[in-house]
């Protein structure tokens, strides 16, 4: 039973004094707050094999391994502290221990706060650890951003947040919802937040990790996650480190074709910019939690990973995120590049933009947000709409004439630009019209959204359509899909 008022001590004491848990601790950077508190906790002499740090980045490449980045705080130089105490854990101590025994090797790689205050504190923490004596293990990762302005405060906030890890472990294993949630008990997401979550092991067989990141999201642990086109999550800033970005919003349900001429001709166009290299471009569907919610209700998490599976299908990278507003999506975007990012919308979006009543809240108003959406590295391309038979450009836009010059240095200043290149035949797709058809199965709305996407629909019978499927489960169909994923882009 989950109770989130067992505090970190209570915690850490559990585990000292259950002795099946036995393991070791690689701490590096910050510390090794994790280990300090099952030493303080005591009876610590029953948990813990081994605790270390190796700061040096010489002694550290040669105990993990050199990194062919060159990075240090990334996930696959965790990957190798974990892979390697815990196997020295069972070299050293399966004869001995193996029958009786659940081992664990918890690791952290972390860049704290330095001196000037200047960088981005973060970090990879992770648990490798077995359920039961002789079993296989499992890994539970995440990323950490810290945002304590005091050095000592961030370590502190570590400590915590890995003694969660351990034991959510082994004492939330069987509910990995209420694992998640327990990972932020003591903390705030003022302190600090959780922005990925990756399960593997034939424990977690069954745990779909996109859901999970969801979690991450919905309890406010972090404000945007991230999958790859391949249904894998995620760390943005690492999926997104010097990279163009050009995103997509939209409620997506499903996927029509008005919207996928949106996302292409508005990459043609974005690639086409002098200061985009198009190599390294990165286009991207948003879904918000809003339009995640049907209703205004709870969010309906199938229908969340039918939308994330046919964007992925479609080769898209997909972000889930709680900024309802687009400044707020752009300065997330800005602290994960330096690069130049775009933002596809269409006419109504552009309307929202300029709907001064958005921004009553902000003491500057529209023009606080105004400053943080367009700036340097931002440009928005729109695409034009349908309108009493009426093709309606951002040419044809029209504001209050108190807005209309701030419009026009927009435009004159090349911060907004039509999309050129686009298909009339498109513009009169309604998506809230083809999911009614779909739901009602009328004849005709496979014309209207990609093959691809029709054939998902049909087979699978998504968003309502009226058909029946036989069962599968969420484990079996992430493999499948993963399976299919290996399958298309091996050469025939």
């Amino acid at each position: 039973m989950y109770d989130k008022n067992i505090g970190t001590k209570q915690k850490a004491l559990r585990i000292n004094l259950d002795r099946r848990i036995y393991g070791s601790f690689a701490e590096i950077g910050a510390g090794q707050e994790t280990a300090a508190m099952f030493f303080k906790a005591g009876g610590s002499s029953g948990t813990i094999a081994k605790t270390m740090s190796a700061y040096d980045m010489t002694f550290s490449d040669s105990i993990y391994g050199v990194e062919e980045s060159g990075r240090y705080v990334v996930e696959s130089r965790l990957v190798k502290m974990l892979s390697k105490e815990y196997s020295l854990l069972e070299k050293r101590l399966a004869e001995k221990r193996g029958p009786d025994t659940t081992f664990f090797s918890f690791a952290n790689t972390v860049v704290a706060l330095n001196y000037q205050k200047t960088n981005d504190a973060h970090g990879w923490i992770g648990c490798r650890f077995q359920l039961s004596p002789q079993s296989g293990y499992n890994d539970v990762i995440i990323h950490v951003r810290m945002l304590d302005n005091e050095n000592i405060l961030q370590q502190q906030a570590l400590g915590i947040i890995g003694v969660n890890l351990i034991y959510g472990c082994y004492y939330y294993a069987k509910s990995p919802e209420t694992l998640v949630l327990s990972l932020m008990d003591d903390l705030i997401a003022e302190r600090i937040q959780i922005d990925m979550i990756r399960f593997n092991g034939p424990d977690f067989a069954e745990v779909d990790n996109r859901l999970m990141t969801l979690h991450l999201v919905k309890n406010g642990f972090t404000d945007a996650a991230l999958f790859g086109s391949d249904g894998q999550v995620l760390q943005p800033s690492e999926a997104l480190y010097k990279k163009h970005i050009l995103v997509m919003r939209g409620r997506l349900r499903p996927l029509t074709n008005v919207q996928l001429d949106m996302i292409e001709n508005g990459v043609k166009q974005f690639k086409a910019e002098d200061d985009v290299d198009e190599n390294r471009v990165v286009s991207m569907a948003e879904l918000t939690l809003h339009n995640l919610k049907a209703n205004d209700k709870e969010i309906d998490e199938k229908d969340f990973l039918d939308r994330v599976d046919i964007l992925c299908s479609m080769g898209q990278t997909v972000m889930i995120s709680n900024y309802l507003e687009y400044y707020k999506l752009v300065a997330y975007l800005a602290r994960l590049t330096r690069l130049k990012c775009g933002i596809v919308v269409g006419i109504p979006n552009l309307e929202y933009i300029f709907d001064e009543g958005h921004y009553e809240f902000l003491p500057g108003g529209i023009l606080e947000s105004f400053a943080t959406l367009f700036s340097k590295k931002v440009k928005l391309f729109v695409y034009p709409t349908l309108r009493d038979g009426a093709i309606y450009t951002c040419d044809d836009f029209h504001l209050p004439p108190m807005l209309e010059p701030l419009y026009q240095y927009l435009i004159l200043n090349n911060k907004i630009e039509p999309i050129r290149d686009y298909n009339e035949e498109n513009l009169h797709i309604s998506t809230d019209g083809v999911l009614e058809m779909i739901q009602a199965g009328q004849e005709g709305w496979e014309k209207l959204v990609p093959a691809r996407v029709a054939e998902q629909i049909k087979n699978n019978c998504l968003f309502g359509y009226p058909c029946e499927v036989e069962y599968v489960p969420i484990g079996q169909q992430v493999r499948q899909q993963q399976e299919q994923v290996v399958a298309d882009a091996t050469p025939s």
